[in-house]
C-alpha cells in the first residue's frame, strides 16, 4: 500500500456522467489498484449532458477544490434555434417554437449585449436550493420554480472562428441552400464563451436566442478550460484505468500547486516552515500584500494571506518535505 496520493487528475469528462459519478470512478479506479484510501473531490460541476475539463482533486489538493468553484470557466457551446426546453437542453421536453431563424449577421450583432457584467435567470433545471430544495428536484415534481437574477461576468463570447467561413443555415429558396454566408437563417450556432463563477450556458444560449426574436436549446457543451486547466491537459476513463493498473497514476497526476499557478510563491526557511505548519503568524515579511504559496523548498506547506507585513494562514497542507 503506497502513500494516499495529492495532486490533481484532470478528467475528460464524457457526456452522459455526472461530476460526482466522474469522482466515484477515480475512487474505484484507486481501490481496484491498490491504492491508498485517499479523498477524492471535483473542482466545479460540470452537467451530465456538457463533456470536457473537470478537475479531480485527491488529497490534500481537495482542500483547493473551493478555489475552483470560484475561477473562470471557458466553454464551446452549440444553440438550436426554434425550440426551448424545459431543461434548455435536449433533456426536457420542447416548451416553446418559434419560425425565427437569425442570420449570422444578427448573431454576431447581438454578442457584445452579452459580453460584460450582466443579470441572468438560472435555469430552473438547477442544483441551486429553493426553501432547502434542489430547483431541480421542484421542477421534476412539477412544481413552478422561479429563481432571482444574479449578477455574473461574460468576459468573452464569440462565434467560432470556422463557423464564420461555414455557418449552419437553412434556406427558404426552392433550389436549395444558398452559400451566402450571414444572409440566411441559421438553423444553430456555436459559440465560445469565457465566463465567470455562476454562469448558465443554458441561460445565456436561452437568452442570446429571445434576444434574436426566437427561441432556443443548448445541444452541445464542452468546457475546454476550469481555472488553470485546460482540454489539453485532460485524460480519458480509459486512460486513468489502463495507467492504475500498471501502477503509474503518479505520471497522470499534476502537482497540488498546478491550481494556484497565479498565485505567487513566499520560500520558507525550515523554522519558519516549522512555524507555519504550526498555525503559527510570521512578521516583518518584506512582500507585499496579498495571497501567496508559502513552500520549503518545492514542497507546497500553506496557503497564506499577507497584510501590512504579517503572514497568516489560510490553509496549511500536510506534505512530506522530502518525496518518497
Amino acid at each position: 500500500m503506497t502513500a494516499p496520493l495529492s495532486g490533481w487528475l484532470i478528467l475528460d469528462k464524457p457526456k452522459g456522467m455526472g461530476s460526482t459519478q466522474g469522482v466515484s470512478a477515480v475512487k474505484r479506479v484507486l481501490r481496484q489498484n491498490g491504492y491508498a484510501k485517499t479523498k477524492v473531490g471535483h473542482g466545479g460541476t460540470l452537467d451530465p449532458l456538457a463533456e470536457g475539463v473537470l478537475p479531480i482533486a485527491l488529497g490534500e489538493a481537495t482542500k483547493l477544490a473551493g478555489r475552483m468553484l470560484d475561477s473562470d470557466k471557458i466553454y464551446i457551446f452549440t444553440v438550436q434555434f426554434g425550440a426551448e426546453t424545459s431543461t434548455l437542453d435536449t433533456e426536457g421536453e420542447i416548451v416553446a417554437e418559434s419560425d425565427v431563424r437569425p442570420t449570422l449577421a444578427e448573431v454576431e450583432a447581438v454578442l457584445p449585449r452579452f459580453t460584460g457584467p450582466i443579470e441572468q435567470v438560472p435555469p430552473a433545471y438547477s442544483a441551486l436550493k429553493v426553501g432547502g430544495q434542489r430547483a431541480y428536484d421542484l421542477a421534476r415534481a412539477g412544481e413552478v420554480v422561479e429563481l432571482t437574477a444574479r449578477a455574473v461576468t461574460i468576459h468573452s463570447l464569440s462565434v467560432r472562428a470556422e463557423l464564420v467561413e461555414a455557418p449552419h443555415f437553412t434556406s427558404e429558396v426552392e433550389d436549395g441552400p444558398s452559400t451566402c454566408s450571414g444572409r440566411t437563417g441559421l438553423d444553430e450556432i456555436t459559440l465560445t464563451a469565457q465566463v465567470s463563477k455562476g454562469t448558465y450556458i443554458r441561460s445565456l444560449a436561452r437568452d442570446i436566442a429571445y434576444a434574436l426574436g426566437t427561441c432556443g436549446h443548448v445541444t452541445y457543451l464542452c468546457r475546454t478550460k476550469a481555472g488553470p486547466f485546460t482540454q489539453s491537459q485532460a485524460i480519458s476513463l480509459d486512460l486513468l484505468e489502463e495507467t492504475a493498473k500498471g501502477r503509474g497514476l503518479e505520471h497522470l497526476l499534476l502537482p497540488l500547486e498546478a491550481g494556484l499557478d497565479d498565485i505567487p510563491a513566499l520560500h520558507l526557511d525550515q523554522t519558519s516552515a516549522q512555524a507555519v505548519r504550526q498555525g503559527r503568524v510570521l512578521s516583518d515579511m518584506p512582500q507585499s500584500s496579498g495571497l501567496y504559496l508559502a513552500k520549503l523548498g518545492c514542497v507546497p506547506v500553506a496557503l497564506m494571506e499577507i497584510s501590512d507585513g504579517t503572514a497568516t494562514v489560510v490553509r496549511g497542507f500536510n506534505l512530506p518535505d522530502v518525496a518518497e
